[in-house]
């Protein structure tokens, strides 16, 4: 595992929520972001570390995928 692909702590995608909708968070390990289906919006990790900033995130092209 390099530094770029640090595995995020299961404990805390429990408790992680998408800052806009306060919904679920799926974790894409292959792009390295977090899904909010309900937004459209995939949140990057860097270093291991979400960022969950609405400014920072991708929207998504189709919202059902990822």
């Amino acid at each position: 595992m390099t530094r770029d692909t640090a595995a995020i702590d299961p404990r805390l995608l429990e408790i992680l929520v998408c800052p806009l909708t306060k919904g679920p968070l799926v974790y894409d390990e292959a792009a390295q972001e977090l899904i909010s289906r309900q937004a459209g919006l995939a949140y990057p990790v860097r270093d291991g570390i979400p960022i969950m900033l609405i400014d920072e995130a991708r929207q998504l092209d189709d919202p059902d995928a990822g």
